[in-house]
């Protein structure tokens, strides 16, 4: 968002829902990573799962059981393969999101006229390269975020698993999963936030921007604060968003294995 235009997180609300509706308001260039969303997920626990296996094949994992490092170097691995995925539409995410914000003269038509015309252009500008912009910004994020990520959910998950009679571990509930999946995006955020706003903002910048420039700009503009803008409703979204995604991963896995086992 420009700088001044709004004061919090209601006020976002307010005027983009006067201004552009409903559903077009709180919903601008949210096809991209919609698209986007399923082979991503798909990906990264694709990559965890192989970063544990590559873990394993270099490390000693007791009683079949990872350790919080182990797990963290997963999470972190994961983050390679789905950066491939994710920078691109978030590119285009952000560059939609940014349009919607801009007023228009009478008469102008906007920029961009969906995600394929952004790519397109994107393209066009400069290559593959301008299409994947951001993308060391991404992995810079991702990394650390999906360490923190898998880690707070095995760790959580573990504490709530039950025990059998003999010792064992027992089923976990399905709010025991979602909560779990809800401590894992708060986990994953905190850590990663301010690199994600300079990653966001290089995406949206025009001309060629460096990393360096980026963050001594967003410091002139707002100090340490300029770089947690919208933190309180991305926690909040975090939690259910995450508690949903790792619901579904447990339920499609137990379903997998009903079918092929």
């Amino acid at each position: 968002a420009q700088a001044g235009v709004y004061s919090g997180a209601m006020d976002v609300v307010r005027k983009t829902v006067a201004k552009e509706g409903l559903v077009r308001g709180l919903y601008a260039g949210v096809s991209a990573p919609l698209v986007g969303v399923t082979p991503m997920f798909a990906v990264s626990f694709w990559g965890y799962d192989l970063g544990k296996k590559l873990v394993k094949s270099f490390s000693t994992v007791h009683n079949d059981q990872f350790s919080t490092g182990q797990i963290c170097a997963a999470g972190a691995f994961s983050a390679v393969p789905t950066t491939a995925v994710a920078a691109p539409f978030e590119r285009v995410k952000v560059l939609l999101q940014i349009q919607g914000q801009k007023t228009l003269a009478p008469g102008e038509k906007p920029k961009y006229s969906g995600g394929i015309d952004v790519v397109r252009q994107l393209y066009k500008e400069g290559g593959v390269r301008s299409v994947f912009r951001g993308s060391a910004m991404t992995l810079a994020r991702d990394a650390p975020g999906s360490a923190a990520y898998f880690a707070a959910y095995e760790t959580v998950k573990r504490q709530l698993t039950p025990k059998n009679a003999d010792g064992t571990p027992g089923e976990l509930s399905l709010l025991a999963v979602m909560a779990a999946g809800g401590a894992a995006g708060i986990a994953m955020w905190i850590p990663v936030f301010p690199v994600d706003t300079v990653k966001s903002r290089l995406q949206s910048a025009e001309g060629n921007p460096t990393i360096g420039g980026t963050i001594k700009e967003l410091y002139r503009r707002g100090g340490y604060k300029a770089f947690f803008p919208g933190i309180g409703p991305a926690m909040a979204r975090a939690v259910p968003a995450n508690a949903a995604t790792f619901l579904g991963v447990e339920l499609a896995q137990k379903a997998m294995t009903k079918m092929f086992d």
